[in-house]
């Protein structure tokens, strides 16, 4: 039997939650403990109930879901958050993963889809869907020659496992590097590869077709 995942939904319209309710509780391991319907409850609440998954909207009034996340985040940072939105832009996503968000995806998409996004984000793993991450990879590539190609062998080595959601210090376990060691080619890899976080290494990763969407 598979494990319950506690999920928290936050949307500022009663009957998209009511919706979102009755689709995910279909599912056999997936529970909703607990409903806001702005960022202000969603912090409140989150203390409260913990739940494992938060299922967050970022357009709602009050203080909104981006500060909603940095704000939970703030308060624990193992929390995670899957970003449920009505934006197909590729800002929206940017912004939400740069918060700290785990995963995005747009409202129009399947149901199976929301499943799926929920699972890997219960997982610690990054979600986003696939027309959201190819916006932003075209977005952060340009020309015909692949960024990658400038990284030397070792930080190739991390890039991968950067990209894979591995943390410095497992990479630095798994690579028999210091942490310190490691935070320097992350350094450098972020400059050749003109990226932020982690997450932009991830999709950088997707669209060379290093690992999977």
């Amino acid at each position: 039997m598979n494990e319950i995942i506690n999920v928290m939904l936050v949307d500022d319209h009663a009957v998209v939650r009511m919706g979102f309710k009755m689709l995910l509780e279909a599912a056999s391991d997936v529970k909703v403990v607990a409903e806001a319907e702005n960022g202000e409850q969603a912090v409140k609440l989150y203390d409260e109930v913990k739940p494992d998954v938060i299922v967050m909207d970022i357009t709602m009034p009050g203080i909104g879901g981006l500060d909603a996340i940095e704000r939970i985040l703030a308060k624990d940072a193992t929390a995670r958050i899957l970003v449920l939105s009505a934006h197909e832009d590729s800002v929206h996503p940017k912004r939400v993963l740069n918060a700290g968000a785990l995963g995005y995806l747009t409202k129009r998409s399947a149901p199976e889809e929301l499943l799926k996004a929920i699972h890997t984000v219960a997982g610690r793993k990054m979600y986003l869907e696939t027309n959201v991450a190819q916006q932003m990879a075209l977005q952060q590539l340009s020309g015909d020659k692949n960024p990658v190609d400038t990284l030397s062998a070792r930080e190739f080595e991390v890039f991968m496992a950067l990209a894979q959601g591995k943390s410095t210090n497992e990479i630095a376990e798994a690579l028999f590097l210091s942490p310190r060691t490691v935070g320097t080619h992350l350094y450098n890899i972020k400059q050749k590869l003109n990226a932020g976080n982690q997450a932009e290494l991830t999709l950088i990763a997707m669209r060379s077709g290093l690992i999977d969407p």
